[in-house]
């Protein structure tokens, strides 16, 4: 009896690691979300109020880490797509600069 055989793909590494740093970055935000409320969840019985400093030491530090995570993705991602090419050829009149709109010679 002869066994079926399995189509096994392999991706390619760099592809994969590139998807998935950008899921990752998609994801951020969410996770963020969910970090900043949580000191809003937590309920604390032995006093009325929150203890105000800890919690705003808690948001600026996860604001932070938030932004470095973001940059650190956004150089990996940067590395991975290349960077970015300046369009090829003069600008179009409209976009060439300047207050007064050109006028295309007359057809002789």
């Amino acid at each position: 009896m002869k066994l079926p055989s399995r189509n096994i793909q392999f991706l390619a590494r760099d592809g994969y690691r590139m998807r998935r740093l950008m899921d990752a970055a998609r994801i951020l935000p969410v996770i963020g979300l969910v970090l900043l409320l949580l000191p809003l969840m937590r309920q604390d019985s032995g006093t009325d109020s929150p203890p105000t400093a800890s919690e705003a030491v808690y948001l600026f530090v996860v604001w932070i880490g938030l932004v470095v995570t973001a940059f650190v993705m956004s150089l990996g991602l940067r590395r991975t797509l290349g960077p970015l090419r300046p369009p090829v050829g003069p600008l179009p009149p409209h976009q060439a600069g300047g207050d007064t709109p050109t006028v295309p010679p007359p057809d002789q």
